[in-house]
């Protein structure tokens, strides 16, 4: 499969809300209980630009985004600005193909041409495959946040990982 890998653009937007809905409505990953509207997205899609440590990619496969990845800030305050929090959503009918890894290798090489020190991510449990994708990028477990979301009647857990990021000179 031949995917382009490109930053996020607002006519994405649509699409990339139906993506995140689908796993809203069909799983726990996103800890949201409602689904999302165009208006709602494009308001977050304001934080990212095409340059600096804050980005969205997005994968395209015949002409359709497929999914996206993206840094985003970890928590207000200097003291996190060498910090970044990332995200990845797939089509639900493009998990397991590769275009995870396509995105998250674009994304930290990026990355690293920023001034950044560390990359976090929580991911919720289980889920295998996404632990598993981190891992591949050198993300290492650093604890467990236990039974701390309740969605659709039931608790879950998320594992944090991070990953050392810095820059190149």
């Amino acid at each position: 499969m031949n995917f382009l890998v490109r930053s996020a653009k607002e006519n994405d937007i649509p699409r990339l809300t139906e993506i995140y809905n689908h796993h809203i409505q069909n799983g726990y990953s996103t800890f949201q209980l409602n689904p999302h509207t165009i208006e709602q997205r494009m308001k977050s899609f304001k934080q990212f630009s095409l340059a600096g440590p804050y980005r969205m990619l997005v994968a395209e496969y015949d002409g359709k985004v497929v999914g996206s990845a993206s840094s985003f800030r970890y928590r207000e305050g200097a003291v996190f600005d060498r910090t970044v929090e990332t995200g990845i959503y797939l089509d639900h009918e493009m998990m397991s193909n590769g275009v995870g890894s396509l995105l998250y290798q674009s994304l930290f090489e990026i990355l690293a041409k920023e001034s950044l020190h560390r990359v976090v991510v929580g991911i919720a449990l289980p889920n295998d495959g996404s632990v598993a994708l981190h891992e591949k990028f050198g993300f290492k477990k650093i604890g467990v946040f236990d039974e701390y979301a309740f969605v659709a009647g039931k608790y879950y857990s998320s594992v944090w990982m991070q990953k050392k990021l810095d820059k190149v000179e």
